[in-house]
């Protein structure tokens, strides 16, 4: 028995909307959106670690020292590199530049916070995870400073 397969017809509404939905939204729109995304996630929490231009607060020590506390790093060294890759990688990825090694590393980091600090996040983490993945395989995209200079 052969199986009856159903189509829609050629130049039919939906072939129409998915036609303007590839104009609209290039891969490179997509890129930049999940890079300005998954930035300010960690740069706002990176922000909420510091007073002033990049002084550590006492609450964010207490908090390395307790709720976030790792097994492999003494909590003040953890609490200077999670606070500047947050700023760093973030900044990295607004610019577009070595977009690949900044989402690899936060997402890294991700990794650490699901294992160690929040298991029970996993829906928020695989949400970051999923913004971060497209920027590993792809790069920054058209609009990018590693664009611009040539970097793959």
């Amino acid at each position: 028995m052969r199986a009856v397969q159903k189509t829609v017809p050629a130049g039919g509404l939906y072939d129409r909307v998915v036609a303007l939905a590839e104009r609209l939204l290039p891969p490179s729109l997509l890129l930049l959106v999940a890079r300005l995304g998954i930035a300010a996630i960690f740069f706002l929490s990176g922000r909420t670690k510091v007073e002033g231009l990049f002084t550590l607060t006492d609450s964010t020590f207490y908090l390395f020292e307790t709720d976030y506390a790792l097994p492999l790093l003494p909590p003040v060294v953890a609490a200077y590199l999670a606070t500047i890759a947050e700023h760093v990688f973030s900044i990295l990825l607004v610019l577009g530049l070595l977009t690949r090694a900044s989402a690899a590393a936060l997402l890294g980091m991700t990794l650490v916070i699901q294992i160690f600090v929040y298991p029970d996040a996993w829906p928020t983490h695989l949400s970051w995870a999923g913004l971060m993945l497209p920027l590993i395989a792809y790069g920054g995209g058209r609009w990018s400073v590693d664009k611009a200079i040539g970097l793959k």
